[in-house]
C-alpha cells in the first residue's frame, strides 16, 4: 500500500469520507507514510475533484469539506458489505414506502460488490430470516418521521393528532427529543405541553405531524436516557385483566415459561402452583393459559370468563375428552387442598 499511490489515495479518501477532521500525524502512522506523502496524496483528491480543507502547524491536519456534488464513495470490504446487509433488512423495516427504495439501493451496490463480498452478502441473506406478523400494524410514514426528526434535531415544538390505545385520540403539542426504535416499532420521546410530562408517543399512532414554529430549549431526560426511559415506560403499561390459574407442575418446574409471562405466585405446593397471570385481553389471556398449558395442565380458577373463553379454545382445537392439558374451575384437581 505505501508503494501504491492509488490505492494508498483511496484509503485516505476512504478516512477523510468518515467527516471528521484527521491530524496529519494520524493520516502518515494510518498510511505508513511520511506526513509530505500524505500532503501530496491530499493534492492528488483535490485535483479529483474532492474538496478537502486543511489547517497548518503543529497540530493541524485534513477535514473532508462538504461539495457541491456527491463524489464516489468508497468502501472497504467490511463496509460494503455492512451497507448491503443493512439496506436488506430496512426493505423490512416498518417505514412505509422504504421496501422499494431500499431494495432498488441494494441492487445496485451488489452489482458493484466483487465475487467474494457477494458471496459473504448472499450467505448471510439465505441464512438469515425475519418473523414477520401477520397483524402488523405499525407502519410509520416517512414523512411524519422526517418532520419529527428534523424537530428533534432544531428543537422544534411540534403538533400532530394522537390516537391511544384505547381509542381515544387527541391534539398534542410537544417538545420532541428523541426517537427511539424498538424492532419494527418506533417511538417518540417527548415534553407533552398540556400534560406538563414526559410522554412516549408510538410513531403509528400519530398522525399529520407539524412544525409549529416555535423553538425550545431542550429539557434533561430522566434518566439521561431515552432508550431506557422508553422501555421502562412500556414495561410500565397496565394490564387490564387478572386470572388465577392452578398448574399441575412445581414452580421450578415452570419457571422456563413463566418467564415469558406477568405473573406472580400465589400458592405452592408439593406437586402443584397457584399462580396469579395478567393480560390485556381475553383472548390474549387464553393464549397464555394454552402456552402454559403445553408444559403441564391448568385450572383456571377465576374469572369465569376466561374458563369460558378456554373452554371455547378447546372446542375450536377439537380436544378429545381425555386430554387433561386443559380443564376448568368446575373440575379444579386441587380444590381440596385449595379449601374450596
Amino acid at each position: 500500500m505505501r508503494n501504491d499511490p492509488t490505492g494508498r489515495a483511496l484509503q485516505l479518501l476512504s478516512l477523510l469520507q468518515t467527516h471528521r477532521f484527521w491530524r496529519s500525524a494520524e493520516l502518515s502512522a494510518r498510511l505508513e507514510v511520511t506526513e509530505r506523502t500524505v500532503r501530496r496524496d491530499v493534492d492528488r483528491l483535490r485535483d479529483l475533484g474532492y474538496p478537502v480543507d486543511s489547517t497548518s502547524g503543529k497540530y493541524g491536519g485534513y477535514r473532508l469539506a462538504t461539495g457541491a456534488h456527491v463524489p464516489p464513495l468508497v468502501l472497504d470490504d467490511d463496509e460494503a458489505v455492512a451497507v448491503a446487509v443493512g439496506l436488506r433488512y430496512a426493505a423490512e423495516a416498518a417505514i412505509d414506502g422504504i421496501e422499494e427504495t431500499s431494495l432498488r439501493a441494494l441492487t445496485k451496490i451488489e452489482t458493484l460488490l466483487p465475487h467474494r463480498l457477494r458471496r459473504r452478502v448472499s450467505a448471510l441473506h439465505s441464512s438469515v430470516i425475519s418473523m414477520r406478523r401477520a397483524d402488523d400494524n405499525d407502519i410509520v410514514d416517512p414523512e411524519a418521521l422526517s418532520v419529527l426528526a428534523a424537530a428533534c434535531r432544531d428543537h422544534e415544538h411540534v403538533r400532530f393528532d394522537y390516537r391511544r390505545g384505547d381509542g381515544e385520540s387527541s391534539r398534542r403539542l410537544v417538545e420532541p427529543h428523541q426517537l427511539v426504535t424498538a424492532g419494527r416499532r418506533w417511538y417518540l420521546l417527548a415534553w407533552d405541553q398540556h400534560r406538563g410530562d414526559w410522554r412516549t408517543f408510538r410513531l403509528d399512532r400519530l398522525w399529520e405531524p407539524q412544525l409549529a414554529g416555535s423553538h425550545f430549549t431542550p429539557r434533561e431526560i430522566p434518566g439521561g436516557d431515552a432508550a431506557g426511559f422508553v422501555t421502562s415506560s412500556l414495561g410500565a403499561t397496565p394490564r387490564h385483566l387478572d386470572a388465577k390459574l392452578a398448574i399441575e407442575a412445581t414452580f421450578a418446574e415452570l419457571e422456563g415459561v413463566l418467564r415469558w409471562i406477568d405473573h406472580t405466585p400465589i400458592e405452592l405446593g408439593p406437586n402443584f402452583s397457584v399462580v396469579e397471570i395478567r393480560g390485556e385481553d381475553l383472548g390474549r389471556l387464553a393464549m397464555t393459559v394454552a402456552r402454559i398449558a403445553l408444559t403441564a395442565p391448568v385450572t383456571v380458577i377465576e374469572p369465569a370468563e376466561l374458563a369460558d373463553t378456554v373452554r371455547q379454545l378447546a372446542i375450536h382445537l377439537r380436544i378429545s375428552p381425555p386430554c387433561r392439558s386443559l380443564v376448568y374451575r368446575d373440575t379444579c384437581p386441587f380444590r381440596s387442598e385449595l379449601g374450596e
